[in-house]
């Protein structure tokens, strides 16, 4: 859709915020008011699950809806703004952005993956190059939404499935437990690559 067809759709139907569903300024996925809720973290990444994991929010007040809306409801407008957030704040980034991968059934289910559509966002503000190298293996049941906390800290079964580059930068949505960033570190330094970090819109508090 262009600027202009953007701006008179609009006039019909005017963006809401995703937070609280008030009105929001055309281009913005929050009200000021939920804007002055997120909680921004500081320049330091952090080590999860033995990955160098940074984010720019913290996985709380309204983040969680956007990265819902993102996830379930195919906003894949929101990619630009999550996007921009990260680079706003983000140590340089050096190598290769590696999207986290859905399983093949959940894809075919949701017809998309958000980490995918992430990764195109942020490849378009840094110019880094995206490699999609990394697929899901075993029942698609075994997915971290949902299960307790014992299944989630297991994580996913993630292979490469492709040339892995010699430096990765994982993308995802979220990281709650670090279980999924863990297995694709771990598939990737398997497979050859030199370094694996990762960056991600929201972390939960603590981790």
């Amino acid at each position: 859709m262009s600027s202009l067809a953007a701006r008179a759709w609009a006039l019909v139907v005017p963006p809401f915020c995703w937070g609280c569903g008030a009105d929001a300024p055309l281009g913005r996925p929050l009200c000021a008011g939920c804007r002055g809720q997120l909680r921004w973290l500081g320049p330091e990444a952090v080590t999860v699950r033995g990955v160098e994991v940074w984010a720019p929010v913290a996985y709380d007040g309204p983040a969680p809806a956007l990265v819902r809306g993102l996830k379930y409801r195919g906003a894949a407008g929101l990619a630009h703004p999550m996007a921009a957030a990260i680079c706003a704040g983000a140590p340089t980034l050096e190598g290769v952005l590696v999207p986290v991968p859905l399983h093949p059934r959940r894809r075919r289910q949701r017809g998309f993956n958000q980490a995918e559509r992430l990764a195109a966002a942020l490849a378009q503000r840094t110019g880094l190059e995206v490699a999609d190298c990394l697929g899901r293996r075993g029942p698609a049941a075994a997915r971290q939404v949902g299960r307790d906390r014992a299944e989630r800290l297991a994580g996913p079964d993630v292979e490469a499935t492709g040339p892995v580059p010699p430096r990765a930068i994982l993308v995802d949505d979220v990281c709650t437990t670090g279980a999924t960033l863990a297995a694709c570190a771990t598939a990737l330094l398997d497979a050859g690559a030199g370094g694996v970090s990762a960056i991600v819109y929201a972390r939960t508090p603590g981790r």
